[in-house]
């Protein structure tokens, strides 16, 4: 091969390697191993707003007015060739001299090369300014929702208790509407904290301190989706206000023992499975009529998918409730 094939072969190598870092839309550098730029597409000229000349053979943490030059990230990227190891959406918000305060995620991985051994970086933006704003919105928006619904919760909490009850079956409705109502505010308090939910943490906070005081739990990590939250959380006190009522908790040596496990379904859909057992409590018969809160506990988790078995051995009540996930 003559030398200017050689050379001509090289040079299209080149562009073509260039043309696919060009037609990236994300903002991409190459790092040689003394982290110097190699090469930046035409994404990272235009988001930065620099010219090429001003940025090619710079060391990158010397760029613009030193954005980049921060310790946790010089040290995460002098992982990254020796160990193999990446920079997964490091989070770097500056206020650039052209751009003004914007919030970049950086990643940075090996550069891929046939013999493996290539001691260059490629190291990717992501301009999420606009996303934290709007995330930032939200979680106003929703702080400021939670607070009115928590007022809201406190006038309707108000209202029924000021309710005059002298007969005594209304004052047992006015008990377990106040009851029911406080379970339902609680749950979706604990639902608006996050997306999903420990299923360990809401057994004990929905079965109330004087259950949880009896309550003997096991099983697997378990998150429930919000969605779920509320309809699990009314289930489970429901169950525990008629252990409190009827079953072992009424009883001084009684106790209540919750397990859980895993279920795999059709189609890759997965259950969880809540066996609810009462131990040292009074004898136990099956009611003669159903009442609201076995139709509470039924129609919730019916409403989710899932489904409740409730039994009545002598010796003590069980629960087993299917709630899909």
């Amino acid at each position: 091969m003559l030398l200017e094939d050689l050379y001509r072969l090289m040079k299209t190598g080149h562009v073509q390697a260039q043309g696919v870092v060009d037609t990236m839309t994300q903002p991409v550098v190459v790092l040689d191993q003394h982290y110097c730029v190699t090469t930046a597409n035409n994404a990272f000229i235009k988001a930065f707003q620099v010219e090429r000349e001003n940025v090619l053979s710079q060391n990158f943490f010397g760029l613009g007015d030193g954005q980049w030059n921060i310790p946790d990230l010089r040290q995460l990227l002098s992982f990254v060739i020796p160990r193999s190891a990446a920079v997964i959406g490091f989070e770097v918000t500056h206020t650039f001299p052209t751009l003004g305060q914007r919030t970049f995620l950086v990643d940075a991985r090996r550069l891929v090369h046939p013999d493996d051994n290539s001691p260059n970086l490629m190291v990717i933006f992501e301009d999420v300014t606009e996303r934290r704003r709007h995330d930032a919105e939200m979680d106003f928006i929703i702080a400021e929702m939670r607070h009115r619904m928590k007022n809201q919760s406190a006038v309707a909490l108000t209202v029924v208790k000021n309710i005059r009850a002298d007969d005594p079956a209304a004052a047992r409705l006015k008990e377990s509407v106040l009851e029911r109502l406080g379970m339902t505010f609680l749950s979706q308090e604990i639902a608006a904290r996050g997306v999903m939910t420990e299923y360990e943490t809401l057994l004990r906070e929905s079965v109330g301190p004087t259950v949880a005081s009896r309550l003997e739990c096991s099983g697997p990590p378990v998150e429930l989706q919000s969605a779920k939250v509320v309809p699990a959380s009314m289930i489970l006190h429901e169950l525990a206000t008629n252990a409190m009522k009827h079953g072992s908790v009424s009883v001084p040596d009684g106790k209540v023992r919750v397990t859980w496990e895993l279920e795999a379904g059709k189609r890759g859909r997965n259950f969880l499975l809540c066996h609810w057992r009462e131990e040292a409590g009074p004898r136990v018969s099956r009611p003669e009529r159903k009442g609201y809160g076995t139709d509470l506990i039924e129609g919730l988790a019916a409403h989710i998918g899932g489904s409740a078995e409730l039994t009545y051995p002598p010796d003590g009540f069980k629960a087993t409730i299917k709630i899909p996930l």
